[in-house]
């Protein structure tokens, strides 16, 4: 036999097909080829990023943010209570094990919770419940700094009725404040009458001269007496802006508007409830986000007497500064200024993520259009009091209360405002921001507006009475 012939590689590019003699080996080959990019995984799994958990009386959140949308399913098991979570497309990896160690014991909701894979590219969640809850999970897209995120709201079965727990603090408070050796009864308190003087204090000198200064508006030259007669109890709802998976701005300090404004709200709240016929409501007392239709529900709920959102302002030029105070407008922004910031806050929503599928359109339709010119009328009153305080302590970005369509002073019949206590992003009213004693001086200068306000505008018999 004739020796074989020697072993020739065959090219591995095809052959032009118009011309013959295309070797069935080349075409075995082009088309295994084939056969493993079908075969192939297109994609890897998704990766993620960071973990998130937000414990809070109202409901606990839990955020896993990722590079891509994840789809998730998820039900309830009882006795004893858990949630589970099937989450497709992903892989166990160390930043998604390092949840289990982000659960807190002082959590209202979960007890712990166990991560694990269940099977190629689907991870389980589990969490053990301290209590029955109703979950809400959903996805939110890419916003600002966030990429995708996934949610977990886990919120109480049985929430406590605030107006109840309200008025159970305020009970408790005033018990413990109650001197042994002073007695009053239930008729004395309703007739009681409370008198609301300023503070012996040095004269500030005054940022804004241009201002009017009741204070020495008398042929005397002495300051007025301010009385107010209150023979029910105040209700003060206090916003604490943004919170939680919302940051609000971020000072060149590092900075967060959503501790600052938090710290300040806590020293109004604080002060204000030194008064024994006063009361409030905080709508949210620890770092967790609030929707801003659920700020305006909270504040109805207690039938308070005036709601009030703290904040803190931001621009993109350091420069700016200035305190300012804004009520809601009907008929446009009162400056291009205005309508921006009014914009900035109402995206509060996108950037702490509320699921859309789940919210009451109906009620927030309602709270977006029921607001009266009445409202707006009472709390350009409001604003205007509180704002000559604050002139006393900051300097005034702009020496009249402004208007905007913000969202959350919607409240139809309440009277709202919303303050800017400083720039956030000017580096020296960031410093005063952080300052325990400009936050005590703001907090004084609020509570000074609210008493001005109720001298001239006393509230109306609404509230259970004390």
């Amino acid at each position: 036999m004739p020796p074989a012939p020697p072993f020739r590689a065959q090219s591995v590019m095809p052959k032009n097909p118009a011309r013959p003699g295309v070797t069935r080996r080349t075409l075995l080959k082009v088309g295994g080829t084939l056969l493993l990019s079908v075969l192939s995984p297109l994609s890897r799994a998704a990766q993620i990023l960071a973990v998130r958990v937000w414990p809070a009386e109202d409901y606990t959140r839990v955020t896993l943010e990722n590079d891509s949308n994840l789809k998730a399913t998820h039900f309830v098991v009882k006795n004893p209570d858990r949630l589970v979570v099937d989450i497709e497309g992903l892989e166990l990896n160390p930043t998604l094990k390092s949840l289990v160690a982000k659960i807190q014991s002082n959590d209202p909701y979960i007890q712990q919770v166990r991560v694990g894979q269940n099977r190629p590219n689907i991870v389980r969640l589990v969490f053990d419940l301290k209590e029955e809850v109703k979950p809400q999970v959903f996805t939110l897209e890419p916003v600002g700094t966030y990429r995708h995120r996934l949610v977990f709201d886990l919120y109480p079965v049985n929430p406590p009725d605030p107006l109840l727990v309200l008025i159970q603090k305020s009970e408790e408070r005033q018990e413990a404040a109650t001197k042994p050796e002073i007695k009053v009864s239930p008729e004395d308190k309703l007739e009681s009458q409370f008198q609301f003087t300023r503070e012996n204090k040095p004269e500030i000198k005054r940022k804004n001269p241009d201002l009017p200064n009741p204070r020495t508006d008398t042929k005397s030259g002495n300051p007025p007496q301010e009385k107010l007669q209150l023979t029910r109890m105040i209700t003060i709802a206090l916003d604490p802006g943004h919170g939680g998976e919302d940051p609000g701005a971020i000072g060149r300090g590092g900075s967060y508007e959503k501790d600052v404004v938090l710290a300040i709200a806590k020293r109004l709240k604080s002060k204000i409830e030194e008064h024994p016929n006063m009361r409030v409501m905080l709508t949210r007392d620890a770092d967790y986000f609030v929707p801003l239709h659920v700020r305006v529900q909270k504040a109805r709920k207690v039938q308070a007497d005036l709601f009030m959102s703290i904040h803190a302002d931001a621009f993109i030029e350091s420069t700016a500064r200035g305190s300012s105070v804004f009520v809601l407008s009907e008929k446009g922004a009162s400056s291009t200024a205005a309508r921006w910031l009014a914009s900035k806050e109402n995206s509060a929503d996108l950037i702490g993520g509320v699921n859309i599928k789940n919210q009451d359109r109906q009620l927030a339709s309602v709270l977006m259009d029921l607001s009266t010119t009445a409202q707006i009328n009472d709390s350009m009153k409001l604003g205007k009091a509180v704002l000559h305080e604050i002139g006393d302590i900051n300097r005034l970005h702009k020496g009249a209360v402004e208007q905007a369509g913000f969202a959350v002073l919607k409240a139809p019949d309440i009277p709202s405002i919303l303050i800017e206590t400083a720039f956030i992003s000017n580096p020296e009213e960031e410093a005063k921001l952080t300052d325990d004693a400009y936050q005590d001086q703001m907090a004084d200068a609020v509570l000074k507006g609210i008493k001005r306000y109720f001298s001239k505008n006393p509230p109306l018999a609404k509230n259970r009475m004390t």
